[in-house]
């Protein structure tokens, strides 16, 4: 699908430099900002269901469906039959949430299915200065912001994700819920959570 001017959706899916004085869109903040605000925690913690959805703002039969149909998997752990529970990365929380921004603007299904595909790949440290642009059918890929002009000029009504500020609010809401250590499986409780001050002890000890 092309648009007016050199813009075109290649791939389905928007990999845009920086923007500024696009209405709804952001610029991204600097990648060394993202990269360095608890990247250990986020490489080594994992959250269950209930959690994953609070922080993406789904409910859980939203979730139970998108995974069982492939749309967004956990990447951590599957659910291996009853009583088991599926453990999702911070990445697949942050493309959970993107998902449901694009739902519910009217985004093809097939266009979604290829930006996860996009989102999910993508070199971690490039995800905080991706903008996604969306005219409801397509996800749109500009490689200069000649090309964004180009695509605006067209006159179709669009909207902008930046990731970044979605990886702001993901990482914000995770930060109150609870998670599980990828290496050992210890629950690490949310702040304010009745066991907090007994997990310190024991990590003390």
């Amino acid at each position: 699908m092309t648009g007016n001017g050199d813009s075109q959706a290649v791939g389905g899916v928007s990999a845009l430099p920086g923007v500024s004085g696009v209405p709804g869109v952001r610029p991204p903040a600097s990648r060394q900002a993202f990269a360095s605000r608890s990247a250990p925690d986020r490489d080594r913690l994992a959250y269950r269901g209930p959690s994953a959805c609070a922080a993406a703002g789904i409910t859980y039969r939203q979730l139970d469906y998108w995974a069982r149909t492939g749309l967004v998997q956990p990447s951590v752990r599957p659910a291996h039959g009853a009583g088991s529970h599926r453990l999702y990365s911070f990445r697949d929380v942050l493309v959970l949430k993107i998902v449901k921004r694009l739902l519910d603007a009217g985004v093809s299904l097939p266009s979604i299915r290829t930006a996860v595909r996009a989102l999910l790949t993508a070199d971690p440290d490039e995800l905080p200065g991706l903008t996604l642009m969306c005219d409801g059918a397509a996800v749109y890929r500009c490689a200069s912001p000649e090309e964004l002009a180009g695509l605006l000029d067209g006159g179709r009504g669009l909207f902008g994700i930046a990731v970044g500020a979605v990886w702001r609010d993901v990482e914000e809401a995770l930060s109150r819920l609870a998670a599980e250590r990828v290496d050992t499986g210890e629950s690490v409780p949310g702040p304010g959570h009745p066991g907090d001050e007994l997990a310190a002890r024991r990590r003390r000890g």
